[in-house]
């Protein structure tokens, strides 16, 4: 249930509706609006709670939420959320652009992509630290030697992070080099893992998981955001289907959907949705004309001899080209993206 204040309510009142919201057994979340306050309520409601809450002082109307996600409805914040990445605004009429490689492999490989990413438009770097491989056997990533390289090569080239977390008892570790932390595809479920990062501050990333709906994975994003952090970024990744071209099926169609149904941003991963590089350049174009708010894209200084996912790797001067591309496409549909500054350390 969603509780829409009149217009010109008093914090006095507002205050009484979330003591009555509490006196029920459910929890409040205020929302400040522009020019009103919604309070969503989270958890079980009583009988007759609707009518009980629209005739309080201060309220306007009482609506029920009927799909089982609250929090992520757009029923619950009509605007959409928009996410600050050091100025560049995620879920606006930005473009944004994360880039970088699969893995951390060196300090040369990460830096030097930070520094050809940046030169060329990205507004955020991109690399694991920790990667889940299907394979035992395959590379693991650096862990938290990556995670320092990551930080280094931020204060380089000026790019906030983002990189993947996989375990609850990791959560705060990450959090403190991370400027986003990433929920893979294989841990959307995770119901421990997006509890934890739900509880800290920072934007989360969730990625769809391979088999999940759009509502299994709109309801994972409920997990983190019911222990109080709304900063989350929906990622469309590419889910198992019966053809086997491409590494995955991108469901583009996913974009303009959860953009429906939800006020949350959505970025595309086209690396991962296909698993060609030749096919980056033309999903970004596509998913930015769906409406997608950004791009996730590997970036690597040589694709060949990477460690993890070469074959959908691009080069930094295909990179380059592709942000060209991304660029003509947000124009024709009135949206930018942001330059920046190119300050090196």
């Amino acid at each position: 249930m969603i509780i829409v204040m009149r217009r010109g309510a008093t914090p006095e009142e507002i205050q009484t509706v979330e003591e009555r919201v509490r006196q029920e057994g459910c929890l409040p979340h205020t929302s400040q609006g522009v020019e009103t306050v919604v309070i969503g309520v989270i958890g079980q409601r009583t009988e007759g709670m609707v009518e009980r809450m629209a005739r309080l002082p201060g309220v306007e109307m009482a609506i029920p939420i009927t799909k089982p996600y609250k929090l992520a409805s757009k029923e619950f914040r009509a605007g959409p959320t928009i996410i600050d990445l050091d100025g560049v605004k995620l879920g606006s009429d930005d473009v944004v652009i994360m880039a970088g490689p699969c893995t951390v492999e060196s300090r040369e490989q990460v830096v030097t992509t930070a520094r050809g990413v940046r030169a060329h438009g990205a507004h955020v770097l991109r690399g694991g630290a920790y990667k889940p491989r299907s394979s035992p056997y395959s590379f693991q990533g650096l862990g938290v030697e990556g995670l320092r390289l990551l930080q280094e090569a931020k204060e380089i080239s000026g790019l906030p992070i983002i990189t993947e977390v996989m375990e609850p008892g990791n959560v705060g570790l990450v959090a403190e080099h991370a400027d986003i932390l990433q929920i893979g595809a294989r841990n959307c479920q995770n119901y421990p893992l997006l509890r934890e990062v739900g509880r800290i501050s920072k934007p989360v990333m969730l990625k769809r998981g391979p088999g999940c709906t759009i509502e299994e994975w709109i309801m994972a994003a409920e997990h983190i955001m019911s222990q109080g952090n709304m900063q989350v970024i929906l990622c469309e990744r590419g889910i198992k289907t019966f053809e086997t071209y491409t590494r995955n099926t991108l469901d583009l169609s996913a974009v303009p959907i959860v953009k429906r149904l939800t006020h949350l941003p959505v970025i595309v991963d086209p690396s991962h949705g296909t698993g060609k590089w030749y096919l980056i350049k033309s999903m970004c174009q596509a998913a930015i004309a769906a409406g997608a708010d950004g791009v996730l894209i590997e970036v690597h200084p040589n694709p060949d001899t990477a460690l993890c996912d070469g074959a959908q790797s691009l080069t930094i001067e295909n990179f380059a080209d592709c942000v060209e591309g991304i660029r003509r496409v947000a124009e024709a549909v009135g949206r930018r993206v942001p330059a920046r500054e190119l300050v090196f350390a």
